[in-house]
């Protein structure tokens, strides 16, 4: 098999050590250069010979022109999480395999999302920064409602790869109550995990903490908007570790301006905030730099999933992480 690697250099740094390359070129034969960041860089004589392309960040999209330089082109292994901007009719049309390494991306997202809970179950980030401006005196902790994790209930919004982790790992916690909105969603699956499926109404306001999940949809943009955060109780916090455009930033400041409601926020929209956003300056707001998802060690999670994979088309199996045609409505 003849592979080439289609990222940019500092993906390539990133997600391939001595060990992980040593094991990339006991799989394949590679061109040289064994890594581009556009196919364009190559010559078509070189092109016309690679059947497996391993791809990351930053690779360009594989459209018809770029179908059509690789003839031989069989497998598209990608060592990142969605592969939407890398799709394309033409590679689908051509009947060419896909793979993607979301799987391993939503362990760290999981961790994360599952500390934001604990920390949000006793209002820590808040409080944290209540305690800039009480310094010496304590008595403000009560100002921001239940302060504990016994009986916690936790609304998740999509029982996506990440969701469904979400709600498993949050049966560490005692007496919890997960409910789980997701149409498309197998209620024996979420009963497994240890949630309960119901809609978004009903769950709603019954809920400390929301979470949300869900795929980045036409459909599910401001899935949780005005009307949605009405319902929340007093003093719940949302907490978004999946895409910006699911939750109405408008509306959200609009809740979170009188304190009425907490907010962790991994992701935003726009992504990052305009400077002037009052979501910044608010003790109840707490913002982190798209940091939930895999960063450093973590990167090299994906690229073994990305080599196992390699592994398996070289030994002659199906792909475990196979991505198609009819699965990109419903994935982020």
């Amino acid at each position: 098999m003849t592979a080439l690697v289609l990222m940019t250099a500092d993906t390539f740094a990133d997600q391939f050590d001595p060990a992980r390359l040593g094991r990339l070129t006991s799989l394949v034969t590679l061109t040289d250069p064994m890594r581009v960041s556009d196919l364009d860089e190559l010559p078509p004589d070189v092109l016309a010979g690679v059947d497996t392309l391993i791809s990351g960040w930053g690779a360009p999209v594989l459209d018809a022109a770029r179908i059509a330089s690789l003839p031989a082109l069989r497998h598209v292994i990608h060592c990142g999480g969605t592969v939407k901007s890398l799709v394309s009719p033409a590679l689908w049309a051509r009947g060419i395999k896909v793979s993607s390494a979301a799987e391993p991306n939503a362990i760290p997202v999981a961790e994360f999302t599952l500390a934001a809970i604990v920390m949000a179950g006793k209002k820590a980030p808040f409080l944290a920064a209540d305690a800039r401006r009480h310094r010496s005196d304590w008595s403000y902790r009560h100002e921001r409602g239940r302060l504990s994790n016994l009986g916690l209930r936790v609304g998740v919004v999509g029982f996506s790869r990440i969701g469904r982790r979400v709600v498993k790992r949050l049966r560490q916690l005692e007496d919890v109550t997960v409910l789980v909105f997701d149409p498309f969603a197998d209620p024996e699956k979420v009963a497994e995990a240890g949630g309960q499926l119901t809609s978004l109404h009903d769950l709603l306001p019954r809920v400390d903490v929301l979470s949300i999940h869900a795929p980045n949809l036409p459909s599910t943009f401001h899935l949780i908007g005005a009307e949605e955060l009405a319902l929340l109780p007093d003093h719940a916090t949302v907490i978004n570790t999946a895409r910006g455009q699911l939750l109405d930033t408008a509306a959200l400041e609009a809740e979170c301006v009188p304190g009425r409601l907490n907010a962790i926020l991994d992701v935003t929209d726009p992504e990052p905030l305009p400077a002037s956003s009052v979501l910044y300056d608010l003790p109840n707001v707490m913002i982190t730099p798209h940091i939930a998802g895999s960063l450093d060690t973590e990167i090299r999670r994906m690229t073994d999933t990305a080599l196992d994979e390699l592994d398996r088309v070289c030994s002659g199996q199906r792909l475990r992480h196979e991505v198609t045609e009819d699965d990109l409505p419903l994935i982020a």
